[in-house]
């Protein structure tokens, strides 16, 4: 109990003091977690917005909603996967279910939670995949309350590029109506404290692209 307190300390105490640095403007690492321009590609995929986000009508059609800086300001996930391979395996998951996807960026929130219910509720099935940059991601439902969701993949470190089309092939499966078994879920209890500075310091960036007052704004990804 005592090394656990003690890490906790340490891991907090890292976490502010990389905050400080940040605010101050003093870390000379930042283009690491972030660079200074929007990227105008990541790998063979490129990012266009499309005009603000409509309301879908199609009931066979899953939207993703990506987080403020998902592709633009950061561009890999906690554990380094690319986010074009991120968002190839979730629509490989989708297309092999015979399911339409739109993308959509949500802007007035860095919570995925929220990022999954808004892509929800513009979804036409009802049905959105929710992404922060980090890669933690969300499967919800318009019907559900935002904190209550269909599946949760709330440890980035753990997800990797099969969990990634799982989630897509899931998402498909609730669009059509049907009731697929849960992805499976790795938990890995050394995994928080080992990634939990990193996966702070990646939020911080990511919400610092907030804009409370925007629409989601329409999305289209290409892929070259």
């Amino acid at each position: 109990m005592v090394n656990s307190v003690s890490n906790e300390e340490l891991i907090k105490s890292i976490v502010q003091k990389v905050v400080e640095q940040l605010q101050s403007g003093g870390n000379q690492d930042s283009s690491s977690v972030e660079g200074s321009a929007p990227a105008s590609k990541v790998g063979n995929m490129k990012i266009e917005n499309a005009g603000s986000a409509q309301k879908g009508k199609r009931s066979d059609e899953v939207v993703i909603g990506l987080a403020p800086a998902f592709g633009l300001y950061q561009t890999e996930t906690i554990v380094g996967i690319p986010h074009n391979e991120v968002l190839r395996e979730i629509l490989a998951g989708i297309e092999e279910e015979g399911v339409s996807f739109r993308f959509i960026r949500v802007l007035n929130t860095s919570d995925v939670a929220f990022i999954a219910h808004t892509a929800a509720e513009y979804s036409g099935s009802g049905i959105g995949i929710g992404i922060q940059s980090k890669g933690t991601t969300v499967i919800h439902q318009k019907d559900l309350e935002p904190l209550n969701n269909l599946e949760l993949f709330s440890q980035a470190p753990l997800i990797d590029r099969k969990t990634f089309r799982a989630i897509g092939k899931n998402a498909a499966k609730y669009a059509k109506g049907e009731s697929p078994d849960p992805v499976p879920v790795v938990n890995d209890q050394m995994a928080r404290p080992k990634y939990q500075a990193k996966a702070a310091i990646l939020h911080i960036k990511e919400t610092e692209h907030v804009d409370r007052s925007a629409k989601p704004v329409e999305l289209k990804v290409i892929f070259e």
